[in-house]
C-alpha cells in the first residue's frame, strides 16, 4: 500500500515537471523565433487612424455602463429560457415551478433596476 502512494505521488511530481517543461521550452522557443520590431510608433494610442488633439482620456457617464450590464444581464436570462422552452413538456410540474421562481428574480431585480432609476437614459 505504501508502495502505491509513493508511486503515485512520484507520478505527480514527473508531471508537473514535465508540464513546467514545456511552458518553459515553449516561451523560449517563442521569444527565439518571434519577429522583432522596434517603432516608436507602436507606443502611441491608435483612435481609428486619426492622430488624436488634446486629452485622448474621456469620461463617460456611469449610466452608459450599468445600462449595457443591465442589458448582458437579461439577455444572459433569456439564452437560460430556450433550453426551458425546448424540453417544458418533459420538465412537467417541476419545471414550470422552477422557471416560475427564475422568472420571479428576473422580475424582482428589473423592479429594483427601475425603482433606483438606472433604466431611465439622462
Amino acid at each position: 500500500m505504501v508502495f502505491l502512494s509513493i508511486q503515485n505521488s512520484t507520478f505527480a511530481i514527473v508531471a508537473a515537471l514535465t508540464g513546467i517543461g514545456l511552458v518553459a521550452l515553449a516561451l523560449w522557443l517563442a521569444g527565439l523565433i518571434s519577429p522583432r520590431s522596434f517603432n516608436p510608433q507602436k507606443g502611441e494610442a491608435y483612435e481609428c487612424g486619426i492622430p488624436t488633439r488634446g486629452e485622448s482620456m474621456a469620461q463617460f457617464k456611469v449610466g452608459y455602463y450599468l445600462f449595457a450590464i443591465l442589458f448582458l444581464m437579461f439577455d444572459v436570462e433569456c439564452v437560460f429560457l430556450f433550453p426551458w422552452a425546448v424540453k417544458v413538456r418533459e420538465l412537467g410540474v417541476d419545471g414550470l415551478l422552477s422557471i416560475a421562481i427564475f422568472f420571479g428574480i428576473i422580475v424582482l431585480g428589473l423592479m429594483y433596476a427601475w425603482r433606483k432609476g438606472a433604466l431611465e437614459w439622462k
